[in-house]
């Protein structure tokens, strides 16, 4: 037996394994190969991706309706297509997953990246693959929304409702203009209607609501990285950061476990990613716990960012005015969407020791 022979032989015993191993070895890959969101050639292979797509969905759909023959020299090519499409998509949704990972706030978006990413799973599998036409067209019109909603933002320099509202119109302009490049075959509109417009329809319409609960999170803008800290001085190109956090307490963000001294301040710093000519405000949201009202708002202190910079931009705020107990900060866009969350807890200290500040230098 040759090689080829043992390994489709290896193939049809293990075909889930190998199926599985290649989908989670090509998710791997993107992890650790994720260009910026606005890298030219990353954007150029996401559009035809979703016009290769898009063409044989089309044709496919003119085939099935018995609109279309393939040609002969196109029959072989053809027998491929599920495959085609389904690795196109499993690209672009595995893409768009980390993208959308990356900007998420656990608290807040976990929610909308774990069905983005079900979606990408399912995608993968053989019961998925050999569904109707109506599934592959629900599918792509996800991964137009999801195109539209990270180049938008990039080319506005901002996010937010507006962003937000274009990215859903040219998504329904793309549906309402390949609608009208099928009618020019198909002549029965209700069966565009019922197995183009309503699949497409109800995956923008599930896109509106969790925009509305504040699951969608706010592409381009993600959080690198924030922390609690004693003292931070800025100089030219330089914040250097003082805290007293233990070694062994390597999972905390500077000092989230806060021991305030009369006079002390507590120091948040962040550093926020965005894309170059990116000018944004982000709004860092101060809470306090009140174990008869729950969290409640001290402060809400606007940050601008500004793209561009690799490491993300960098900026910081400064409270005087606390009390002992359990905190949080919000990194939040100004409609109220969460980037990252980071909780900390104040306790005072009467000690009089002299204290040891480690410093780190962003």
């Amino acid at each position: 037996m040759n090689i080829k022979a043992r390994a489709l032989s290896f193939y049809d015993q293990h075909e889930t394994r190998v199926d599985m191993a290649f989908f989670l070895g090509g998710f791997l890959f993107d992890v650790f190969t994720l260009s910026q969101i606005d890298d030219l050639f990353s954007i150029v292979q996401q559009v035809l991706y979703l016009l290769i797509v898009g063409m044989i969905i089309s044709y496919e759909f003119l085939h099935t309706a018995g609109k279309v023959t393939v040609p002969k020299w196109f029959v072989k090519i053809w027998e491929y297509r599920s495959f085609i499409i389904h690795f196109m998509l499993g690209s672009l949704l595995s893409i768009y997953s980390l993208f959308f990972l990356k900007s998420a706030s656990v608290f807040s978006s976990l929610t909308f990246v774990g069905c983005l990413m079900l979606i990408m799973v399912a995608n993968e599998m053989k019961s998925v693959q050999g569904k109707g036409i109506d599934t592959k067209i629900g599918l792509f019109v996800i991964c137009v929304f999801s195109f539209f909603s990270m180049m938008i933002p990039v080319l506005l320099g901002f996010v937010g409702w507006v962003p937000f509202l274009l990215a859903l119109g040219m998504t329904g302009l793309t549906l309402w203009g390949w609608f009208k490049l099928l009618m020019k075959k198909i002549e029965d509109a209700s069966v565009l209607i019922r197995r183009l417009i309503l699949p497409g329809a109800s995956v923008s319409g599930m896109f509106f609501v969790f925009y509305l609960l504040g699951w969608i999170p706010p592409v381009p803008l993600a959080v690198e990285e924030m922390g609690i800290y004693h003292n931070i001085v800025k100089s030219p190109g330089v914040y250097t950061l003082y805290h007293e956090n233990p070694w062994w307490k390597f999972w905390n963000k500077g000092d989230q476990d806060f021991k305030a001294r009369s006079g002390d301040k507590v120091h948040f710093f962040a550093q926020v990613f965005s894309p170059a000519r990116f000018d944004d405000t982000v709004v860092l949201h101060w809470q306090k716990y009140d174990i008869s009202h729950g969290w409640q708002t001290t402060d809400k202190i606007p940050m601008r960012v500004t793209g561009g910079r690799v490491g993300g931009y960098r900026g910081n705020a400064t409270k005087g005015n606390y009390t002992a107990g359990d905190w949080r900060i919000s990194v939040e866009t100004t409609d109220g969407r969460e980037i990252g969350r980071l909780p900390f807890s104040i306790s005072m200290d009467d000690s009089l020791k002299s204290r040891e500040f480690k410093t780190e230098v962003r």
